[in-house]
């Protein structure tokens, strides 16, 4: 069965003491609250990840991320944060590739897989982002840029490497608009990722990769997305931000 993974992107929010506040409130309600099964994973700044990651050691559903990583393992890279540094804060995840920085960052397809390399070096998993602009939906390209997106970010890898990688489909056109891609637009796109990985690899490989899907996910909405047979879980942006909203997006997780 695959894993069911729920990650909260808390993007550029919160300080420090905020954020411990938050993770403690997740954690405990967590615990009252949720019987499923589904691994949450909470992924702060990288000035936060150390403390959260003491926090939530004793609650082995929590587990802490990070928002990218430089693919360059050391040296004389001012600002840069490498992913050994990200696993000696207790980091079990990183994001690669979110929307944001490949918009703002300019961050293309062949520097994202050095990055998903180095993450897979370090031991940790990395949560590779994929999705269209309105644009790209509107002309009927979406398939094509998805396409692309996973095969020069990842099908590079081994096959054994590829089992490690979990997928976040992000339409940007949802992110930050309070626009949700309806659940039959993102089945047919975590399908068609999957049938990819099938193709390129084998069938088992494709069944076993998780797809998370990260387009505004609320409380109101990921119960019937989550019924999809191949959405796996969530990428969670603003609602990750606020205790109840985000456990009630995991418990809508079974």
């Amino acid at each position: 069965m695959r894993k069911k993974i729920i990650a909260g992107n808390w993007k550029m929010n919160k300080t420090l003491e905020e954020g411990m506040g938050l993770v403690s409130e997740v954690s405990n309600m967590l615990k009252d609250e949720y019987t499923g099964s589904a691994e949450v994973v909470i992924i702060p700044p990288f000035t936060h990840i150390n403390s959260i990651s003491k926090l939530i050691a004793e609650n082995p559903r929590l587990k802490s991320g990070a928002q990218n990583c430089s693919n360059h393992k050391s040296g004389a890279y001012t600002g840069e944060v490498s992913a050994d540094m990200l696993k000696s804060c207790g980091a079990t995840y990183v994001i690669i590739g979110h929307s944001e920085r490949r918009q703002y960052f300019n961050e293309h397809n062949d520097w994202l897989a050095k990055k998903v390399d180095a993450v897979l070096l370090a031991g940790l998993n990395p949560i590779y982002c994929c999705g269209e602009t309105l644009e790209e939906r509107e002309i009927n390209t979406h398939f094509n840029v998805l396409h692309t997106q996973i095969r020069e970010g990842l099908f590079h890898l081994s096959a054994s490497d590829m089992k490690k990688v979990v997928i976040a489909y992000e339409p940007v056109w949802a992110i930050g608009t309070g626009k949700t891609a309806s659940t039959e637009q993102a089945q047919e796109i975590h399908a068609f990722i999957r049938s990819l990985i099938a193709e390129k690899y084998d069938a088992d490989i494709a069944q076993s990769i998780t797809i998370q899907y990260g387009g505004s996910v609320k409380a109101d909405n990921a119960a019937e997305l989550f019924r999809s047979p191949d959405i796996d879980g969530a990428l969670v942006g603003g609602a990750a931000l606020q205790s109840r909203s985000f456990v009630d997006i995991v418990k809508a997780m079974a």
